[in-house]
């Protein structure tokens, strides 16, 4: 059995309960011109399936040799995607990647036992004014994974699934869903995709799934005649057959899910692990900064700075 506080034999079901578990509504946080809207982790959910970490960030408007700057810092535990609608940034970590995050496409880091990378809008695109928007989201490693080595896989827009229907359109990100699967392999059963809808267009959640959320990015959803405008989370009970419907102005909602963990997980700056010697094991390391034979390395091109550990 695995563990999920909404899995509970003595909760009414049918027409007794309403089939939203829980609404989210995202803490914003302004990072100098920036704002970040964190849906997760929440005061009542820490997850949703294995995803435990989910901020929007922007719409931003940059002028020129203004960008994002975030220097090179450490995670264990988890697997990061990016996924940008506007913008581009700069990606290196301390496996060698070298890679810029694109709207569309997957960039998948896999930190496991530890890896460091950096953040940044750099080179050409800071010479001009640019935009920047996207879904930042982390993935909690099962127990028997967390010490995996660091990897990474980059899957460009046109190689991920795309299913079109009825003023719907359906970017697959991560997983499986309506009978597709996404390219990059998870350590989990999951499903993220990124969704269009049409006015008044309806879609289904996916049913294969034990856990499932929505986030709406833009316009409005409505559930059981329940409106839900941009900027909420709504999480749903493990089984019901749910249908979303577009405002009538349509909408762009993401779709995440999926198997939960065994258990809950901790959570310290950007460590996440089943124990909180795993935490307090990174926190020393990082501590350290011994970069040539510690457990963390910098990134090669990105070695001249780095964020410090807090002291919280």
């Amino acid at each position: 059995m695995s563990w999920n506080p909404a899995l509970d034999p003595h909760c009414p079901t049918g027409n007794e309960v309403d089939a939203i578990e829980t609404v989210i509504v995202p803490r914003a946080r302004d990072l100098g011109g920036f704002e970040v809207r964190r849906a997760l982790p929440a005061p009542k959910r820490q997850m949703v399936g294995p995803f435990i970490f989910f901020d929007q960030m922007g719409p931003a408007e940059f002028i020129t040799g203004q960008g994002i700057d975030v220097r090179p810092h450490p995670h264990i535990g988890l697997a990061t995607v990016t996924y940008l609608y506007k913008g581009k940034i700069h990606h290196r970590d301390s496996l060698g990647t070298d890679q810029w995050i694109e709207p569309g496409a997957v960039n998948w880091m896999v930190a496991g036992h530890g890896i460091t990378h950096s953040e940044r809008t750099d080179g050409e695109i800071r010479n001009r004014p640019h935009d920047l928007f996207g879904i930042q989201t982390w993935v909690a490693m099962p127990a028997d994974r967390e010490d995996d080595a660091a990897a990474f896989e980059h899957a460009g827009k046109d190689t991920l699934p795309v299913i079109e229907a009825e003023g719907k359109h359906v970017r697959l990100i991560l997983g499986d869903a309506y009978g597709a699967r996404a390219p990059v392999e998870t350590p989990s059963e999951m499903f993220y995709a990124d969704a269009i809808l049409e006015a008044n267009a309806a879609i289904p959640l996916p049913d294969n799934h034990e856990d499932r959320g929505v986030y709406v990015v833009d316009g409005s959803i409505s559930v059981g005649g329940d409106v839900f405008e941009a900027g909420r989370m709504m999480v749903f009970r493990p089984g019901d057959k749910i249908s979303l419907t577009a405002g009538e102005h349509g909408a762009r909602i993401m779709l995440l899910g999926g198997a939960t963990l065994e258990g809950p997980r901790y959570i310290w700056w950007n460590f996440v692990a089943s124990s909180k010697e795993r935490i307090e094991a990174a926190k020393e390391a990082w501590r350290a900064e011994d970069w040539a034979h510690g457990r963390f390395q910098l990134p090669p091109g990105d070695d001249s700075e780095h964020i410090p550990l807090p002291d919280r």
